[in-house]
């Protein structure tokens, strides 16, 4: 006899294995399910709360359709830890998020039953439009569709993009809407009033009573008792349309709310929708972190929580971080409000990052000048340039990833008019476990091409510091500054602030045969790679901390283009039209006839590790930069 402590769980290898099960299992096993994760994300950290929340639903899913022929689309993944245990990978669940193991997300190269890769919210609308569109197009007659959408995720633009189209095309597509009143933070805005709205409300449960209970019972009967549904439905449409359901003004057949943990009723719901044609969105509530007490009693905290005691809840720091650098993150979060308590025209722009960027620490102070815009970042940059219009200073603070989705907006409604907006793009560069997705590593690349912008990167903590004061502190038009993920290296950061020179960098240490120019966090390991240079090797190449990107400080450059005959670049940003590329074209401009080594992301898409592991395998931490100069003498 097994000792297991996951008898039915153990059971399941794939889908086809879960099916075999009985309904009345269905409940253990999601029970199963969920200890599983605990016992895992303990030990090994992932997102957490946000697939305690999504068993039944993985589970019920998975139980009715007939994947991976019909194609569940997840949005983001957070929510997908369950649907993965399903299909194949309980056994390398350990894996997760570590180098070489399986991603944190849904991933095609990964599994077939995962059928679009995310990371970043809002598209699973979308692409489940587009795979609905083309089984009809393959005359795919019996294939499902269904998107999973969380109501954080649902405040995206695209979001209501693919809704608009999907309505309009009659598509046969479900659309499940996973409402846990939670993004990463708490939701904002009128579309979380507006659900909360629907659930609290009599008709709107009438409905649920009314149709969910005849549903429920259609397995049972034919044709003639879903026309009597479909009659009761017609019939309270109207009431629909009069108290303003949006959905079924986008022409898609509501349903909900329902029970999101009521493992029966979801199946027999699902079961029924697989043969409603059309558009059709099932509204579920979930609690996030279900079945943990703590992660439901904070949420915010527990989305990620990092490794934890099970039975105590308490979170397990990874080192004692007495006396140890603060994080970039809270070093943004301190200095905006310093900044703001002396400059009354700044303002706080987040895309439903508070917490993680640190802006909460603003808004706990001043509400009235911090904004939550939801997953919206394309609105977060108009929003910001309509602001600056009115001569206010945006701070807009987007992780760097995130920004590559509101590239429009960033030229055309902020660089295009020259408006005075600070950018702080938070996880600049490789940011470990979130892998490819989330590394942000383009920003400097796909920034460089847009006139009027200002591209900067601090070194240090108390460079950020001053990039910030210096970027609010006279128009400088728009300042992007950008910024790692995780602990700095000055523990002595708090210093009066002093206004940098525009395009200037700075020289760091003297040398001889070499020069290395960094810019931003990695030149922290240049000076660590010439430590170990000149004491193993008695070599000492020159450091140059170039600080800014756009404009590049030509002075600088004049200067190691006359002294030395090799230089090495240093980015922690994609080398293919970074800063390494800058360098090269003033060095064509200017006939420099040395060489010039870059170093930094290479061409091609980086997986998931931790930072260490990830800048090892790029090489240019301070052994990989250690070597490239043995390599050059």
């Amino acid at each position: 006899m097994s000792n297991s402590p996951y008898p039915l769980l153990d059971q399941i290898k794939f889908p086809s294995d879960l099916k075999k099960l009985q309904v009345t299992q269905l409940n253990a096993l999601c029970d199963e399910l969920r200890e599983f994760i605990i016992d895992e994300m303990c030990t090994n950290p992932g997102h957490f709360g946000a697939s305690l929340g999504a068993v039944e639903l993985a589970v019920a899913l998975h139980y009715i359709y007939n994947t991976p022929y019909d194609q569940i689309v997840w949005d983001t993944g957070h929510q997908a830890y369950a649907h993965k245990i399903l299909t194949g990978r309980k056994d390398i669940f350990h894996t997760n998020r570590k180098m070489g193991g399986l991603s944190g997300f849904p991933k095609r190269e990964e599994s077939i039953y995962d059928a679009f890769g995310v990371g970043h919210a809002s598209t699973s609308i979308s692409a489940a439009l587009g795979i609905t569109t083309a089984a009809k197009m393959n005359n795919d007659k019996d294939r499902r569709t269904v998107a999973i959408i969380g109501d954080g995720s649902l405040t995206g633009g695209l979001a209501f993009e693919g809704l608009n189209q999907a309505g309009h095309l009659n598509s046969n597509i479900l659309v499940i809407l996973n409402d846990n009143n939670m993004a990463i933070d708490p939701n904002v805005g009128a579309l979380n009033d507006y659900l909360t709205h629907i659930t609290i409300s009599k008709t709107y449960n009438k409905i649920k009573t009314d149709v969910w209970n005849a549903m429920g019972r259609l397995h049972k009967f034919g044709p003639k008792t879903r026309s009597a549904v479909q009659k009761i439905e017609n019939g309270l449409k109207s009431i629909l349309m009069h108290q303003g359901n949006l959905f079924e003004a986008l022409h898609f057949r509501y349903f909900g709310p329902v029970d999101g943990h009521n493992i029966r009723q979801l199946v027999n719901i699902l079961s029924d929708l697989k043969d409603i044609p059309g558009p059709k969105l099932l509204h579920i509530m979930t609690t996030k972190g279900k079945g943990y007490k703590f992660a439901e009693e904070n949420k915010t905290i527990w989305h990620a929580p990092g490794k934890f005691n099970k039975e105590t809840g308490e979170i397990v720091a990874s080192s004692d971080n007495k006396n140890k650098p603060p994080r970039y993150q809270d070093v943004f979060g301190l200095t905006i409000l310093e900044l703001a308590k002396t400059n009354k025209k700044i303002v706080g722009i987040t895309p439903a990052m508070p917490t993680g960027c640190s802006l909460n620490i603003m808004m706990q102070e001043m509400p009235d000048r911090c904004f939550d815009v939801g997953i919206a970042e394309e609105h977060a940059v108009t929003f910001a340039a309509g602001m600056a219009t009115q001569g206010l200073v945006p701070f807009c603070n987007i992780y760097s990833s995130f920004a590559q989705r509101a590239y429009d907006q960033i030229i055309h409604d902020v660089a295009l008019q020259g408006l005075q907006v600070v950018f702080c793009f938070d996880r600049g560069g490789l940011v470990g476990e979130d892998g490819a997705t989330h590394h942000g590593v383009f920003d400097m690349a796909f920034l460089r091409c847009v006139p009027n912008i200002i591209i900067a990167a601090p070194m240090n903590e108390v460079e950020l510091r001053n990039m910030m004061y210096t970027a609010q502190h006279k128009n400088y038009g728009p300042f992007a500054i950008r910024y790692p993920r995780g602990a700095g290296v000055t523990v002595d950061w708090i210093q009066p602030f002093t206004e940098m020179a525009i395009g200037k960098g700075r020289k760091v240490s003297d040398g001889e045969k070499i020069a290395i120019l960094s810019v931003g966090h990695p030149g922290n390991f240049v000076q660590s790679a010439i430590q170990k240079l000149e004491t193993e090797h008695q070599v000492k190449p020159a450091h140059y901390d170039m600080r800014f990107v756009k404009p590049i400080d030509t002075d600088i450059l004049d200067e190691v283009f006359s002294s030395f005959g090799k230089i090495i670049t240093i980015e922690d940003g994609t080398i293919v039209g970074g800063f390494g590329s800058a360098v090269i074209e003033y060095a064509m401009e200017k006939g420099y006839k040395g060489q010039i080594v870059r170093m930094g992301v290479p061409d091609k898409f980086i997986e998931h590790g931790t930072v260490a592991e990830l800048h090892h395998l790029c090489g240019f931490d301070a052994e990989g930069i250690a070597r490239k100069v043995l390599e050059m003498i």
